[in-house]
């Protein structure tokens, strides 16, 4: 009955001005069911990522649009007994049957049927999501795994009430979802038309395959009536792809080595490849510092312009250099390195912007020059951040990659569309090939404190805008001591996406003027991203939850 109180009572919150505050434990994520989710694990005793677990798979039915169980994701997951961080990596990969690149060279001069294409089975790589949580719950969870699979059956069941979020997105672009009928039956009425924010919304068909997850375990997703679900879903689509019950079957996700630096007096760790977001957020923030950056104010010509060229610089370095390590040779260590990183600060010029960012040729790189590229990006994804009372922290991003991923829906969930993620160009490092996992702009981050504790877990969704976003909150934090609620607040500066955009109706953009005399081509858009971030304090956590979503920060 608890449950279902809370499934009829949540709404969307208006958005925090201040931060969350907690002494002993806090979880924030981008809906206030999935934090309470999670809240709800660590009074029952459960560990961190017992807690992101739980809050995953709710995500998974409230937020459909951005992950969910045919996603993948990343996971940083400190372990305070231990003092030990652990990356575990789950993006979706590429099936067994798949060519050099997504698109013929035909299709790739059509850009409707590229677009197409893009959100098609043919997109949908193997699933990874469930498969990371389940190795983090292997390695550190407390409670059982049906205990954690539980609330978001319980949701879907029972029925939630429409999000802000998920009414935006289809409410932006209702004819492709609605032609849908999956998703026709899930999210619009009879009319044609998204049903209104607050409405009640049930999910059985996920609701099913998150109780057979719930009892068979994880496995459960890669074989048996949800794997199979996944390999027709994928195979009906307007453009086929490619997943057989051999590709699910084999699927494992990973442990690998944490990304770390020390930016702004402080260690920092983050995914590192396959995932080009954190090698871009530790290049981004060591720019900003080499330039001074906390003598700034931000909003103002000099900080904008800063985040603007050292957003171009790392963009130019990820698409070049950034793929899957276990079939390419990334010079990671020789991108953030602080030499190399003196190197490419030494292009920014004050006030002058770049004619052009160019990729660099950092140490420790083997081989011929790679072609520079990039891979499709359009907002999507979330993250989930947690603080346990036992001093344990996570930050986790998970994703469909775009909006609704490949548009294809097994049971209830939507497929990725990761593949999208791959370069164009066969010759470039993060080309598709078999069994390989495209990069990714995700970047869960951990900054720690002088006693070597986590002060800081931070992430964000959003597609290219992951790295922006979570370098100018960080930098604000570190730099400036801002809390993390208005730093998860502040408005996105950046060329992730290949253009320099300023989010339209804030204060940098005010300066739009003063920074195209410097040189500075820039867009002035509304940007959807989806940052969520916990400090803590002598005084205890608090906690901040991007307010362009329906999140919330929620702790004891």
């Amino acid at each position: 009955m608890r449950w279902l109180l809370l499934v009829l009572l949540f709404v969307a919150p208006a958005a925090q001005a201040e931060p969350a505050h907690a002494s002993r434990q806090m979880v924030a994520s981008a809906h206030p069911l999935a934090s309470q989710a999670g809240l709800d694990v660590l009074r029952d005793g459960g560990s961190a990522v017992d807690a992101a677990i739980a809050a995953a798979f709710v995500l998974s039915v409230v937020e459909p649009q951005a992950s969910g169980l045919g996603g993948g994701g990343l996971m940083l997951a400190w372990d305070g007994s231990a003092a030990q961080l652990h990356y575990y990596e789950g993006l979706s990969s590429a099936p067994a049957g798949v060519g050099a690149t997504l698109l013929t060279p035909d299709e790739a001069a059509n850009k409707p049927v590229a677009f197409n294409i893009a959100r098609s089975g043919r997109a949908a790589g193997v699933p990874g999501e469930v498969a990371l949580l389940a190795l983090a719950h292997a390695k550190h969870g407390k409670l059982p795994w049906a205990r954690l699979v539980e609330p978001a059956a319980r949701i879907a069941e029972q029925g939630f009430l429409m999000p802000h979020e998920l009414h935006t997105v289809l409410i932006r672009s209702p004819a492709p979802y609605a032609a849908i009928p999956a998703l026709h039956a899930l999210y619009f009425d009879n009319d044609g038309a998204p049903l209104a924010t607050g409405t009640t919304v049930h999910n059985p068909e996920q609701a099913r395959a998150l109780k057979l997850i719930a009892e068979q375990g994880p496995s459960a997703l890669y074989a048996g009536p949800v794997g199979e679900a996944i390999v027709e879903a994928a195979k009906s689509s307007a453009y086929p792809g490619s997943i057989t019950a051999a590709d699910l079957a084999a699927y494992k996700a990973q442990e690998r080595p944490p990304l770390c630096a020390t930016v702004f007096a402080h260690r920092l760790c983050t995914a590192g490849p396959p995932a080009s977001g954190g090698v871009a957020v530790v290049q981004q923030l060591g720019l900003l510092e080499r330039h001074d950056y906390a003598r700034l104010s931000f909003g103002s010509v000099e900080a904008t312009h800063l985040f603007l060229e050292a957003s171009r610089l790392a963009t130019a370095d990820r698409r070049r250099w950034v793929a899957d390590p276990d079939q390419r040779d990334v010079p990671t260590d020789g991108l953030i390195t602080p030499a190399y990183l003196d190197t490419r600060s030494a292009l920014i010029a004050e006030p002058k912007a770049m004619e052009r960012a160019p990729a660099g040729d950092p140490p420790r790189r083997h081989g011929a020059l790679p072609p520079e590229s990039e891979q499709l990006i359009i907002a999507g994804t979330t993250h989930v951040a947690v603080v346990d009372a036992a001093g344990n922290a996570v930050a986790m991003t998970v994703t469909n990659n775009l909006n609704f991923g490949a548009r294809v829906v097994p049971m209830g969930f939507t497929l990725n569309n990761g593949l999208s993620n791959f370069a164009p160009n066969p010759e470039a490092q993060n080309a598709m090939a078999p069994g390989r996992r495209p990069s990714t702009t995700m970047a869960p981050t951990i900054v720690f404190g002088a006693d070597g504790k986590p002060e800081i877990v931070a992430g964000a969704g959003g597609g290219a805008w992951i790295v922006d976003a979570v370098t100018v909150g960080l930098a604000e934090m570190l730099a400036h001591g801002t809390d993390p609620q208005a730093a998860v607040a502040l408005p996105r500066i950046g060329a992730q996406t290949g253009d320099q955009v300023i989010e339209k109706d804030t204060p940098p953009a005010a300066q739009a003027e003063a920074l195209r005399a410097e040189g500075h081509t820039l867009r002035l858009i509304p940007i959807d991203t989806g940052m969520q971030a916990l400090k803590v304090t002598k005084d205890g956590l608090q906690g901040g939850a991007d307010p362009r979503r329906d999140g919330a920060a929620l702790g004891d």
